[in-house]
């Protein structure tokens, strides 16, 4: 996405209707000339696809939500090709891991502490580099 503003530039040529009393040059304000600046400003991934996620999460949040009864997924280094029928929430508990959406050469990365919302019929490849953890539960709809 780009974004384009149009910035003023004041005319500052030489003339002698641009000088001061003192022979300063001064600016000519009643010549305003703009100029586009053009700013590519991209989206985050997690926004793009609206996978929400919440950076190191505390202990009373994690009993808020009953972290502690959901399934525990353990694996070790590995690609894993993944797509989400529900919502699903997870808490990485040990590890990290590189989310690859489909169709995109950028990935979102989640670490140990990490609590990641994938919505439904997100496809993505998960990279992870050794020993990882999470607990997860699916989320149907009207759940909590």
């Amino acid at each position: 996405m780009a974004s384009t503003f149009m910035a003023p530039t004041f005319n500052l040529l030489s003339s002698n209707r641009n000088r001061s009393s003192s022979g300063h040059r001064k600016p000519d304000c009643n010549h305003r000339r703009y100029h586009a600046v053009t700013m590519k400003v991209e989206k985050p991934l997690e926004e793009l696809y609206n996978v929400r996620v919440e950076r190191q999460v505390s202990p009373t949040r994690l009993e808020e939500l009953g972290v502690s009864k959901w399934s525990v997924w353990k694996t070790g280094k590995c690609r894993l090709p993944w797509d989400w029928h529900v919502d699903q929430l997870v808490y990485i508990e040990e590890g990290e891991v590189r989310v690859v959406p489909d169709g995109s050469k950028k990935y979102m990365q989640f670490v140990a502490g990490d609590l990641v919302l994938y919505p439904k019929w997100f496809e993505a490849d998960l990279w992870f580099n050794g020993a990882y953890q999470e607990r997860y539960r699916f989320r149907a709809y009207g759940d909590d």
